[in-house]
């Protein structure tokens, strides 16, 4: 069975830090490309970054360029993203996926889904 749990989610003032990890079991972690998107309230689920399966490429939403890093050790299982400078705008629900097929930006791409944690920047 697939699990994809997240953590480090909380409560940051705007131009603060956080860190998320994904932790993954169930699957041959190396084999799958990594994503992470979010869901703010009443708004649809949308793309935030990509990590292939070896590190070596990635991508990221226009909206996080040069603020959010996402990074995978693959002996850990885990991929992480790194935020810094932080927006009152960036307050969602962030969801980690996992894909075979190549690094992508779309949900549909996308085959198993972690649960979500929840940050939440203040102004």
């Amino acid at each position: 069975q697939v699990q994809l749990v997240e953590s480090g989610g909380g409560l940051v003032q705007a131009g603060g830090s956080l860190r998320l990890s994904c932790a993954a079991s169930g699957l041959t972690f190396r084999r799958y490309c990594m994503g992470w998107f979010r869901q703010a309230p009443g708004k649809e689920r949308e793309f935030v970054a990509a990590i292939s399966v070896s590190g070596g490429n990635t991508d990221y939403a226009d909206s996080v360029k040069g603020r959010f890093t996402i990074s995978r050790d693959n002996a850990k299982n885990t991929v992480y993203l790194q935020m810094n400078s932080l927006k009152p705008e960036d307050t969602a629900i962030y969801y980690c996926a996992a894909e075979q097929r190549q690094i992508g930006t779309t949900r549909s791409l996308y085959d198993y889904w972690g649960q979500g944690t929840q940050v939440v920047v203040s102004s």
